[in-house]
């Protein structure tokens, strides 16, 4: 079982990776718009849900690495 949650974990990590990547590049655009509803969206996306996001990912991942889930 303790396999299984490090094999997670490190899954947890990659698709944190994952999603920063994808989110700026998909959302990229979205600051750099003339449309003031696009820079909002891109506003609140960059700067508020996706480091919510990602650093739920990788404190999740990062537990199950390091056991933290034993007791």
């Amino acid at each position: 079982m303790n396999t299984i949650k490090k094999i997670l974990g490190i899954a947890w990590i990659a698709l944190a990776i994952a999603v920063a990547y994808f989110s700026i590049g998909i959302f990229g655009g979205k600051l750099t718009s003339d449309k003031q509803e696009d820079l909002v969206f891109g506003i609140i996306i960059f700067f508020v849900l996706l480091p919510l996001i990602v650093t739920g990912l990788t404190i999740f991942g990062w537990y199950a690495i390091t056991n933290e889930y034993e007791d």
